[in-house]
């Protein structure tokens, strides 16, 4: 076991989660990362609200904010009360957070693909192949059936692609530093990776990362290589996605050729040797996200987690549910203060300030 007063050590580099990190044009000052959250805060337009200003605000110790997913276009949305990055109040309101935070933020940009209901969004939702959520989904009359999304034609996927750069383009215009590329967790990108929610049988089914490069690759056309990151999880099953971890190192590879600014693993295992063969495979700023306990936080907020991933390769350490429930982890962490535990599930999917802004300080 590590010390948690002990720095940690990766290819005779020693690292602390504290110190400064370079990452692109920007200057973290230190290597915590708020993970992105949805928390359904937004307004039912999509329209980030002045809560949320605050909420970030908050949070602004983690050396860099990666905002809650947003939908580049209607169709993509998934649940109500999620926020978007599509029109020009959507833009606007997001200038409002960015403004008010002291943190370098990244939005993150996410198509639900078959994770969405008409009732939520007005439209069909759309996906590699037309495979329906195995599951009911919340919609703003309540847990409804899934629908049978309508599998993409090639001008479908033309069109997201090209939502998914005008996205990017808005992200910073509204004051974003940059935006990560959302291909995990069971929604769209991650459904063209799998072979359960792919099964077609053009281009996009025989390599089924092309979809994801397609993506990187309009939004770093849009606005540089250098502002955009790749988020993904293998072996994730949420949203009834049967994942192919064997695809991992091809995408991986390929993204790197790219020169994004970051690869993103979530729900990261250090002694796993796909994690070893990803951070091999990868050569430039690797994000990790701990596999942490469900249900309550680690006592050290996560920090012995995130050190083994540091000793492990990993440059970032991306908390979750630890920033929720602590507005300041950053301070905690250093300074061993004890750590809140979340309130009830139910207040982090709901409207208003309880459960999201009320959490205090430490003292």
């Amino acid at each position: 076991m590590l010390d948690s007063d002990t720095d940690v050590t990766f290819y005779g580099t020693p690292m602390t989660l504290f110190e400064p990190f370079p990452l692109g044009p920007t200057t973290l000052t230190n290597r915590l990362v708020m993970a992105p959250m949805t928390r359904n805060r937004a307004a039912a337009d999509g329209t980030a609200t002045p809560l949320m200003a605050q909420y970030y605000a908050q949070r602004a110790t983690a050396g860099l904010i990666i905002a809650e997913a947003a939908t580049p276009s209607l169709t993509g949305r998934t649940y109500p009360n999620t926020a978007g990055i599509h029109t020009d109040a959507q833009e606007a309101a997001w200038r409002t957070v960015t403004s008010a935070v002291a943190a370098p933020m990244f939005l993150q940009l996410q198509h639900g693909g078959r994770v969405g209901h008409p009732t939520t969004s007005g439209r069909t939702p759309l996906a590699p192949s037309p495979i329906p959520l195995p599951d009911p989904i919340h919609t703003p009359a309540g847990r409804e059936p899934a629908v049978t999304p309508r599998e993409m034609t090639t001008a479908d996927i033309r069109t997201t692609i090209d939502d998914f750069a005008a996205a990017a383009t808005r992200a910073r215009s509204a004051g974003f530093a940059g935006v990560e590329v959302h291909s995990a967790n069971g929604y769209l990108l991650h459904q063209f990776l799998a072979p359960n929610t792919n099964q077609r049988t053009d281009a996009y089914g025989s390599d089924r990362s092309r979809f994801v490069l397609e993506v990187l690759d309009a939004v770093s056309d849009a606005i540089g290589p250098d502002r955009v990151g790749l988020r993904i999880s293998p072996g994730n099953t949420v949203n009834g996605i049967l994942d192919d971890e064997t695809l991992y190192p091809h995408l991986v590879r390929e993204a790197a050729r790219r020169n994004p600014a970051y690869l993103h693993i979530a729900l990261a295992v250090p002694e796993s040797p796909l994690f070893a063969q990803l951070r091999a495979a990868w050569p430039g700023t690797l994000i990790a996200n701990p596999l942490l306990p469900q249900g309550r936080i680690p006592a050290d907020g996560g920090r012995h987690a995130a050190e083994r991933l540091l000793a492990a390769g990993a440059d970032l350490i991306a908390l979750g549910r630890p920033f929720l429930a602590n507005p300041d982890l950053v301070n905690r962490l250093q300074t061993a203060a004890p750590i809140t535990q979340p309130q009830d599930r139910y207040l982090m999917y709901v409207g208003g300030p309880r459960g999201y802004t009320d959490y205090p300080t430490h003292q």
